[in-house]
């Protein structure tokens, strides 16, 4: 019996206390996000791209792996991954990374100020297995190598300088990082079945050579007050989720998002979305499909991003699952927002938000092919977010 269809029965219906309050909301709450009817409405027929949307959206195709991006001499690399969006002037550029062994890295696409694509290139090359990352808000990419002992590189999405390799982040299976600006700190998840929940606290804010790694601590409840611990040796070995005590743990660390004084992060292995409140020094579940009244509509839950406005609606990319990416209001209701078909074999990641909040970019790692050499699709939706 799945873990999710067990524990169904047994806890829906139960009290706040099973599972704390929505911290993440700020406001008292019953349980995690429930299906319901999304700020968008329904998902309407396939486009021309086969993509199921909302009444008043579009995609269109940016980048294949593989070819040339159209209006550029660049090729656009295997197995888009994570992703950021800069602002550039009046356009603005899309950050990707090569989620391919060994030969990874990194790569752009610059737009202008009506969405025409301008440039191409690549901002990273040569590493290992770079799957998601984070933006820096001193305009830089950290790319994470999704590796035993993995190193996060410092980039330019504008290509104009060498990428840096930041050792002092420590060498783990880094998945992703999300910047609080607020407590001048980066928190950091780790793709492993028991894998830590981390924040980096450079020496000098805007200077990632030197700083403290320190692992969330917390015992093993879903919601509560949780701490944070020195990690000892950030080389990796001994890993560094095993150094110390009490570390918390979590089931396949995958998206991490900073909004508005909430850290929100992924775990596939449960198929949660959680919510670190910094202030508060708290933890709290916005999601979990063990917990879904009826059908779960995200699963294989992966990257993650938030809307810049005051909806602050929560994006989840699914990995495998119905090809969906996810919205989570700050109501609790979740509901699909888009739908790719024809590509059962592949997964959704990526998705970012240009500054003002009016396009959507993300990648089908594997296309319809399902291979890592070449099935890669990279995508725009455009439309009225909410903000």
């Amino acid at each position: 019996m799945r873990r999710r269809n067990f524990l169904r029965g047994a806890v829906i219906g139960t009290s706040a206390a099973a599972f704390g309050g929505s911290l993440w909301r700020g406001a008292a709450y019953a349980a995690p996000a429930q299906p319901g009817t999304g700020p968008y409405g329904a998902l309407g027929a396939a486009d021309a791209n086969g993509i199921q949307l909302p009444n008043g959206f579009t995609s269109r195709v940016i980048a294949r792996s593989g070819q040339t991006v159209p209006g550029t001499s660049h090729s656009w690399h295997n197995a888009p991954d994570g992703g950021a969006v800069y602002a550039d002037g009046s356009g603005w550029i899309y950050v990707s990374n090569s989620e391919i062994p060994l030969i990874g890295g990194a790569s752009a696409v610059k737009f202008d100020s009506s969405g025409t694509v301008t440039g191409a290139y690549s901002i990273l090359s040569g590493t290992n297995t770079n799957c998601a990352g984070g933006a820096t808000p001193w305009n830089t990419w950290l790319s994470c190598e999704e590796v035993s002992r993995g190193y996060v590189y410092e980039t330019d999405p504008w290509g104009a300088k060498a990428a840096v390799r930041r050792d002092a982040m420590g060498r783990f299976k880094h998945e992703a990082a999300a910047c609080d600006p607020v407590r001048k700190t980066i928190y950091l998840t780790e793709d492993e079945s028991d894998g830590c929940f981390y924040r980096f606290t450079p020496a000098t804010w805007g200077d990632l050579s030197s700083g403290t790694l320190e692992v969330m601590v917390g015992g093993t409840e879903t919601s509560g007050p949780v701490t944070w611990a020195v990690v000892p040796d950030i080389d990796g070995s001994p890993t560094t989720r095993s150094q110390v005590a009490g570390a918390k743990k979590f089931n396949g660390g995958e998206g991490c998002h900073y909004s508005s004084g909430i850290c929100y992060f992924t775990s596939k292995g449960d198929n949660r979305v959680w919510a670190y409140d910094a202030a508060a020094a708290t933890i709290d579940l916005v999601y979990d499909d063990s917990l879904v009244s009826g059908t779960a509509p995200l699963t294989g839950v992966d990257n993650v991003t938030v809307t810049s406005g005051s909806a602050r609606d929560i994006f989840v990319a699914e990995d495998g699952g119905n090809m969906e990416i996810c919205v989570i209001t700050q109501d609790g209701v979740i509901a699909p927002f888009l739908r790719i078909n024809g590509q059962s074999g592949s997964e959704i990641t990526g998705p970012a938000f240009t500054p003002d909040g009016s396009r959507l970019y993300f990648s089908s790692q594997r296309g319809t092919s399902g291979s890592t050499l070449g099935g890669g699709i990279t995508y725009e939706v455009t439309g009225p977010f909410r903000s």
